[in-house]
């Protein structure tokens, strides 16, 4: 393929979001929908990706000229995945080539566009890389290196949201962040929120957490935005309960904390205090009721009535006495 169709992938990406089709006669709604929106979407990526490789001169390079993309889009590897990648690998060779561009600042080296995982597996091989060299600027190189691990990893939610908000924090713009996630406006600014809201301290403690969609980290973004909740998370994090789960499961557990600690607190704040008091003879009992902003008092027996309504002719007096009695407590007289 001709280097201007290879490059027509990235650039097009710009412009055109992948079509979502569902098959005929199926109801595509709800979980249904999304879930073949989402294969779809992958398959635009794998190809897109793919188009990339085309067509191109295959090269092997020496490892140790070789940098990592100025931007990682992976929170956590899945150890025994990449080690079975390294097998197959030292098994049958490096089927996939790596898509890199001459390094954009260091002469005579280059900076992976994609394949961070076969790189490293052919470096712990002590074999050098098969990879196809592209001159690509920042923006075509995010776009192509978001598309690819997009597709052939699947990355969760909450990592595809971090590497959405260090592009912007990188300068691009939002086309290009959405071109490089294959996502729309709405899911993009969706993401930030995320990302905007929840310490990055409480993502990374978390990690990937690969089986925990948009939603779930919606919800966890209305817990943490109350004051109380975010200290008390910042303290459950550094939890052994915590840190000995896995990414998944901490997600759980912190959700379960926080769900916990608004429901003691609203239970803390409703429950009114109540006070009794009565004279030695009973003939009139008072019960007190303090609930936030509202307080109540209750009068029975023989003496309620008389009582109530000397207290309530006395209010005046009793309002200004109190009154005074606050200033010398604040003058400390």
């Amino acid at each position: 393929m001709a280097r201007k169709n290879v490059l027509l992938g990235i650039t097009q990406a710009e412009t055109a979001m992948p079509e979502r089709t569902a098959t005929s006669g199926y109801a595509a709604r709800g979980a249904s929908r999304s879930m073949l929106n989402s294969i779809g979407e992958l398959a635009a990526q794998a190809a897109k990706a793919e188009r990339l490789l085309e067509g191109e001169t295959v090269v092997d390079l020496d490892p140790d000229l070789i940098d990592g993309s100025f931007v990682s889009d992976r929170m956590e590897d899945n150890a025994e995945a990449f080690s079975e990648l390294v097998t197959a690998i030292d098994e049958r060779g490096q089927d996939s080539p790596i898509l890199v561009r001459p390094h954009p600042t260091a002469n005579g080296r280059y900076q992976i566009v994609f394949g961070h995982r076969r790189f490293r597996a052919a470096k712990e091989l002590g074999r050098p890389v098969r990879a196809v060299v592209k001159e690509l600027d920042d923006k075509d190189h995010v776009v192509a290196q978001g598309q690819e691990n997009s597709a052939r990893e699947n990355l969760s939610f909450i990592e595809r949201a971090v590497f959405a908000q260090k592009l912007t924090e990188l300068g691009h713009s939002r086309e290009t962040v959405q071109s490089s996630l294959s996502i729309d406006a709405p899911m993009l600014t969706r993401m930030l929120s995320v990302t905007k809201r929840i310490p990055a301290s409480i993502i990374q403690s978390i990690g990937a957490a690969k089986g925990v969609g948009r939603d779930r980290w919606l919800e966890m973004t209305v817990l943490i935005d109350n004051p109380s909740n975010l200290v008390g998370a910042g303290e459950f994090i550094a939890t052994d309960e915590f840190m000995s789960a896995t990414a998944d499961s901490r997600f759980d557990l912190l959700f379960k904390f926080l769900k916990t600690a608004r429901k003691t607190k609203r239970a803390i704040r409703s429950e009114p205090k109540t006070r009794d008091w009565a004279p030695a003879d009973k003939s009139v009992s008072v019960t007190s009721k303090a609930a936030g902003k509202v307080y109540t008092l209750n009068l029975k027996d023989k003496d309620a009535g008389v009582f109530g309504g000397w207290l309530s002719e006395n209010l005046e007096r009793f309002y200004q006495e109190f009154r005074e009695s606050e200033k010398v407590k604040k003058t400390g007289d």
